[in-house]
């Protein structure tokens, strides 16, 4: 008799909380939001540097939205991020889960195993956070998604380039059927001929895809990692390079980082 693999998966996390989603499509709704560690770019303006390695620990909040956290050791096993999640889940009270990081697609084969898990108890529909840059990674989870927000990281703000990945990516999610929208970020680096390339981009696999423009939140000199400041676009430069995308998509909008503005995470 061959014995069977039973080892246990695991997650390495930041942290485990309950909050307003403060960017995108469904800005303004109330998830639950899981993050993961680790991520393999190194974006310039990157407001969550602290993701892009795995801590020794991780954070779990208690009580939804009252950040009452407790420290807990990486990484997780699988039947304890259930529990979690459970604890966080009060009746009504959340409209999704958001899984984000990091980059969480670098936890695939572990998303594998806790989606349909986490879907059946919840009845939550799960909401990814991705780069937009890995679609073998999405490929294995692409079943268990209801809604993708997936970054275009323009090389001229975030010293990062993917195009190639991103149309795959974005077209993987089209073709599944997924709600899925675009974020782009954009700064006063911003190149209007990248722009230009991503409204391409999107309009080939479909116009009807959503895209949203949020311009930078400036970091703190202490956290700028870039010898090149991240400055936040001047409103003029923001309505030009959105009346220039909107002659390739219907819909493109500018929002910024609202849980900013609230002071939330």
């Amino acid at each position: 008799m061959i014995a069977q693999n039973t080892v246990t998966p695991t997650a390495r996390l930041v942290e485990v909380f309950s909050a307003i989603q403060g960017e995108g499509l469904n800005v303004g709704t109330r998830q639950i939001f899981i993050r993961f560690a680790l991520c393999d770019l190194r974006c310039h303006f990157c407001d969550s540097a602290h993701t892009w390695n795995a801590p020794v620990s991780c954070r779990i909040e208690r009580s939804p939205g009252l950040r009452d956290f407790e420290i807990y050791s990486n990484p997780v096993p699988l039947p304890i991020l259930i529990e979690w999640v459970e604890r966080q889940n009060l009746p009504s009270l959340h409209d999704s889960i958001s899984l984000t990081g990091g980059e969480p697609l670098l936890h695939a084969p572990f998303l594998t195993q806790f989606l349909p898990k986490v879907r059946d108890i919840t009845g939550l529909p799960i909401y990814l956070e991705t780069g937009g840059h890995r679609p073998e990674q999405l490929a294995m989870i692409l079943p268990y998604l209801d809604s993708v927000g997936m970054d275009f990281k323009l090389p001229s703000v975030s010293g990062e380039s993917h195009w190639q990945e991103h149309a795959k990516f974005l077209q993987l999610c089209h073709d599944s059927y997924l709600n899925v929208f675009v974020k782009i970020i954009v700064s006063q680096n911003t190149d209007a001929a990248e722009l230009r390339r991503s409204a391409l981009l999107v309009a080939d696999v479909s116009p009807d895809i959503p895209v949203f423009l949020q311009p930078v939140t400036p970091l703190p000199e202490s956290e700028q990692f870039s010898a090149i400041p991240v400055l936040a676009p001047t409103p003029d430069g923001v309505l030009m390079w959105q009346a220039l995308m909107k002659q390739y998509l219907k819909q493109v909008r500018v929002i910024p980082q609202t849980h900013k503005m609230l002071n939330q995470m």
